[in-house]
């Protein structure tokens, strides 16, 4: 979706205020689908709070991956109002590629469940989450979607059916990656991030996915067969202006065979 067709819809964005709600919010509601948060409802020992935000999808609309590639929304979450919340980290399961007409990007054409870390200021204090969420619904043109979401987790902690939403979220994260089946960076042009990726023998249908963060910008990849390896060739169309800041560049290796994620260093 291109920046201008999302402003252009941006008349039609929704902000909802919430009440808290069990450990579970109320939906909120736009054409494209409907959203809300979701919680175990119990911290751990060391403050973290375990939630989803479930996305649900009418037939034909689609929503974005952490990168929808350079005119997209990724999907976001800000806790600065929460009651008792440090921050809150979002994971993504396995993306797919779509092109609209206007470009290729990654995302979900199908109801989805991302999982979320809260992590608690005070451990061992109750805390109510008040979040901004903020993603793109997508068809023909892209929705933006704004809600106010408010939990308080103690109210139902313990919650079977909201539990077991989120452990099916958390199920369908992609698996940490190996040297058996993963992705390594190889020598490559200045302006071309080289990626090897290494699959099960069985595996098939095998794509990348890197998330440009930390002021990366990345284009289409490029798949190759060479030497019997699958290799990627990502152009970089953009680049922080000063040294980033982190651990790498995260990525999703996709094959038939399931999926797995990773770091890369920064190009």
């Amino acid at each position: 979706m291109d920046r201008l067709r999302l402003s252009l819809c941006l008349a039609v964005l929704m902000t909802t205020s919430m009440p808290a709600s069990a450990s579970s919010s109320v939906w909120a509601d736009s054409e494209g689908g409907r959203v809300r948060l979701v919680t175990t409802g119990i911290p751990d020992a060391s403050g973290q709070l375990t939630g989803a935000l479930h996305i649900e999808l009418k037939p034909g609309w689609k929503t974005y991956w952490r990168d929808p590639g350079a005119s997209g929304v990724p999907p976001q979450i800000d806790v600065t109002k929460a009651i008792n919340v440090a921050k809150a980290e979002l994971s993504y399961p396995a993306p797919g590629r779509h092109d609209d007409g206007y470009g290729g990007w990654a995302g979900y054409d199908h109801t989805v469940a991302l999982p979320i870390k809260f992590t608690l200021a005070k451990p061992q204090e109750n805390a109510v989450i008040d979040a901004g969420v903020f993603l793109g619904i997508c068809q023909t043109i892209c929705i933006p979607l704004q809600a106010q979401l408010k939990v308080d987790p103690a109210e139902d902690a313990g919650n079977a059916e909201d539990a077991q939403l989120v452990q099916a979220a958390l199920a369908s994260l992609p698996q940490k990656s190996t040297d058996a089946f993963g992705a390594k960076t190889l020598s490559g042009e200045k302006d071309k991030l080289v990626v090897e990726a290494t699959a099960p023998a069985e595996a098939k249908s095998i794509d990348l996915f890197v998330a440009g963060e930390q002021g990366y910008l990345f284009g289409a990849p490029t798949r190759a067969e060479q030497d019997g390896k699958v290799v990627f060739s990502i152009p970089i169309l953009g680049r922080p202006g000063k040294a980033a800041e982190g651990h790498g560049l995260p990525y999703t290796l996709t094959t038939s065979s399931g999926a797995v994620e990773g770091l890369l260093p920064y190009p």
